[in-house]
């Protein structure tokens, strides 16, 4: 019974790719730039595995060992982006080289709107590159006595609804999401609506709640989750991975609620019996303290799973190999609140996984999908380079 679990620590970089300029990240580097700026920032389990031997300028103020008990590296990302989409998309064997459209010089075009508004029933407030925790601060009691909803966006390829719980319903909410996600194609193909339902009592007084939920669009090809479901396996999807991929080669989902829920399902789910893939997105790092610069709640997110590791480890059967990566960086020492162009760490462990075995600079994140790919007896490599036969006894 083979079975591979990805777990994706959402935005956490290592250092920026050389490319980082042209994406205005240059300096940016999540982990390193944390503990910095937060000397008791201490990860030993990720350290133990060889998260403070990855090659990299100060890398090893993570921790650096002398007997790695796992296999390590980095991952270079191969698409055009540095979105959660992308970055999930290429693990899974999609490598995206037309970047989605972004709108963060003049919102989103007045067509667009008008359609939108139309088709809603509703005027909309907003529509500009927006702060989420702040345009619902700056415009929420505006939304509250008119019942329009905040439109916003990011650097990223993102097209973003926000409306208080009691105003617009969080099942309404999705459905206008639902809506917006049917406009947005061609060029206008952003790759997620997102709802963001929020709660407060006014006077700048809102606060986002944990029903989040993305609207993305279909893959744009085979993914690793598609084949695996195909040769009836199970692909488990824990946290927002179920709607990164548009709900698509996916056997069993469990949407949760924040990190703590994640780490908790994700031991559950390996406590049980089944082949294929486990693949667990943890949103907070990202979504909660990444875009908001909160170096000291980033910091004890990442430390709390670090703290949960040897547990998740502890439940997993004798052919199972447990990878833990990124998807982007979120850099929160730095101006931006934005995603940041950066590597990705690799770790790897498993009983049956070699020791101190440095995986070097990998080309694209698609060599991970390749190598799960290849562990579960699926030919398809996804044009990348499979680094099993590296990390296996």
């Amino acid at each position: 019974m083979k079975r591979a679990a990805i777990i994706v620590l959402d935005s956490v970089g290592i250092g920026e790719l050389p490319d980082a300029a042209k994406y205005g990240d240059e300096g940016s580097n999540t982990l390193v730039n944390i503990k910095k700026n937060y000397p008791a920032f201490n990860v030993p389990n990720m350290a133990a595995l060889g998260l403070g031997n990855i090659q990299g300028e100060d890398i090893d103020l993570l921790g650096k060992t002398d007997a790695p008990k796992g296999c390590y590296g980095k991952m270079f990302e191969a698409s055009n982006g540095k979105d959660t989409t992308t970055g999930h998309w290429e693990i899974a064997g999609i490598v995206t080289e037309n970047p989605f459209p972004t709108f963060t010089e003049t919102g989103f075009p007045k067509e667009v709107m008008d359609k939108f508004e139309a088709a809603i029933g509703r005027k909309t407030l907003g529509n500009c590159a927006a702060s989420g925790t702040t345009i619902i601060n700056e415009l929420g009691d505006e939304h509250v006595k008119t019942g329009y909803p905040i439109v916003y966006t990011s650097a990223d390829s993102v097209f973003q609804i926000a409306c208080h719980e009691e105003v617009i319903p969080v099942d309404e909410l999705y459905r206008i999401c639902e809506i917006a996600r049917e406009i947005l194609v061609g060029d206008y193909a952003v790759a997620r609506v997102i709802a963001r339902p929020f709660v407060g009592k006014g006077n700048g007084n809102y606060t986002r709640t944990e029903r989040r939920k993305d609207f993305s669009l279909a893959p744009t090809s085979t993914t690793v989750l598609d084949l695996i479901k195909e040769k009836g396996m199970t692909v488990a999807a824990i946290g927002k991975i179920e709607d990164i991929f548009e709900h698509r080669g996916m056997t069993v989902t469990d949407h949760t609620t924040n990190n703590n829920d994640g780490i908790e399902k994700t031991i559950e789910y390996l406590k049980k019996d089944f082949e294929g893939l486990l693949f667990t997105n943890l949103v907070d790092t990202d979504m909660i303290y990444g875009h908001r610069n909160d170096v000291k709640g980033y910091a004890e997110a990442v430390m709390y799973f670090d703290s949960k590791l040897p547990e998740i480890m502890s439940v997993m059967k004798d052919d199972d190999i447990l990878f833990v990566t990124a998807d982007h960086g979120c850099d929160p020492t730095t101006p931006s609140t934005d995603h940041s162009r950066e590597y990705v760490p690799l770790l790897v462990c498993g009983k049956n996984v070699k020791e101190g075995v440095d995986l070097g600079v990998r080309k694209t994140f698609a060599d991970l999908g390749a190598t799960v790919a290849e562990y579960l007896g699926i030919d398809e490599r996804f044009g990348a380079e499979s680094f099993l036969k590296d990390i296996l006894k």
